[in-house]
């Protein structure tokens, strides 16, 4: 599945979005277990709110990170993402 660029992405509901203290760092919590996140991936599935479409997100965290050329790999980790049901768009 692709992201569609014009909707907005929310992370899912069956789905939690927490910082554990144990591991020191952002999870991810479901009914079937856990996943560990990355600094990275945790900031891009903080923003997927959903109020913000990619483009929105890429230019927060280019702003943010004072960077530039996040399109592709933000891209890319949404679309895992929402392959592994984390966020969803509709």
């Amino acid at each position: 599945m692709t992201i569609n660029a014009e909707q907005p992405i929310h992370f899912s509901r069956t789905h939690r979005l927490q910082w554990e203290e144990a591991q020191q760092k952002n999870v991810i919590l479901y009914p079937e277990g856990m996943v560990e996140l990355n600094q990275s991936s945790a900031e891009i599935l903080k923003l997927c709110d959903g109020t913000r479409t990619l483009a929105q997100i890429v230019s927060t965290l280019e702003t943010t990170f004072n960077t530039s050329g996040l399109t592709n790999d933000i891209t890319a980790f949404l679309e895992v993402a929402i392959q592994n049901g984390w966020i969803n768009q509709n």
